[in-house]
């Protein structure tokens, strides 16, 4: 089983959600063995896996087999591995976060060389609302409305929160603004931002705790919060953005043939149902035909931006980033 007792009763489930509680958490050593595999990953999809990690050890590959997890902000999670963070298999929010590793030898350079580039699951932004939907929320548009209570994470560590920034950009540009008009648009957003969470799943249980009139999310966070009962909806706005989440196996793992195994196992018609059960974008063609998410008009991505390398020096470099001086001028980088 799961090493850290995980129990799939309601009330367990919303503890787990709403404190965060993971087995080992960011910044603790985890401490392998023959028959552990040490994941680290963004914080967002752990009620997923621990249901993933559960049926791959009822696989004649998974039996016998133990995980340690350590979860938290995409960003945070990378630096720790980066760091010396034992992991045999790490996931995070967005590409930048896995090629430092590359970088730093954890992982190797063809990680994403598959059919699915390495990305295991997809999502993409909403925008989460009380239920009934109190302020009318319809679209971007509305989030710089006078008064409107914004939640995000902050960009400088949660992964997520990066996703929600490029979504609002170019969704100014889908509506054929210019890319002046798209970074007003952002500096508007954030005068109405109040709270900055570490990461997205923070800044869930923010918005669930009463803070804030509307949230930008991953769709799926917005699915897992309805159906443990919060008072929420989502809006799927008019323009957004693919989210695509990235898997790998490291180079300095104690077990790799396992951690090989189980990331193959992420791709087969089980996990990739069990991760549409849970709100995510299925990547595998045929399992993701089985769900019916609702679709936005105007359906951008990362390569829209020139990729992840051009899209995170030119809006989230430390120094002079567009997204950095906005939130500088804003009253500092959070």
């Amino acid at each position: 089983m799961v090493s850290g007792g995980w129990v799939l009763r309601l009330a367990s489930a919303i503890a787990l959600f709403i404190t965060g509680f993971s087995v080992f958490g960011c910044g603790v050593a985890l401490s392998g063995g023959d028959r552990v595999l040490l994941l680290a990953a963004y914080s967002t999809p752990r009620e997923a896996y621990a249901e993933v990690m559960d049926a791959f050890q009822r696989t004649e590959w998974g039996r016998g087999v133990e995980f340690e997890m350590s979860y938290g902000a995409s960003g945070e999670q990378s630096r720790a591995v980066e760091a010396g963070l034992p992991a045999d298999v790490v996931g995070f929010s967005l590409e930048p976060d896995m090629r430092r590793l590359v970088e730093a030898g954890v992982v190797a350079e063809d990680w994403d060389g598959n059919e699915y580039r390495g990305m295991v699951t997809n999502s993409v932004v909403v925008l989460v609302v009380r239920r009934g939907n109190p302020e009318g929320i319809r679209g971007w548009e509305d989030l710089i409305r006078p008064g409107v209570d914004v939640i995000t994470p902050s960009p400088a560590t949660s992964g997520g929160a990066k996703w929600n920034v490029l979504a609002a950009y170019g969704a100014q540009l889908a509506r054929g603004g210019s890319e002046e008009e798209a970074a007003e648009y952002v500096r508007r957003l954030f005068e109405n931002v109040s709270v900055q969470d570490k990461s997205a799943r923070e800044s869930l249980q923010t918005f669930v705790g009463g803070k804030g009139d509307v949230m930008i999310a991953y769709e799926s966070e917005a699915i897992i919060a309805r159906e443990m009962g919060y008072d929420v909806e989502y809006v799927v706005p008019e323009a957004t953005i693919l989210i695509e989440n990235p898997y790998a196996v490291t180079e300095t793992g104690e077990n790799p043939e396992k951690a090989r195994e189980f990331l193959e196992f992420l791709y087969s018609p089980e996990a990739q149902r069990i991760f549409g059960e849970e709100g995510y974008r299925p990547v595998v063609p045929e399992i993701r035909a089985e769900f019916d998410y609702p679709e936005p008009e105007k359906l951008f991505t990362i390569e829209d931006f020139g990729g992840w390398e051009a899209a995170d020096e030119r809006f989230f470099d430390p120094e002079d980033g567009i997204v950095t001086q906005i939130l500088r001028e804003a009253g500092g980088v959070r």
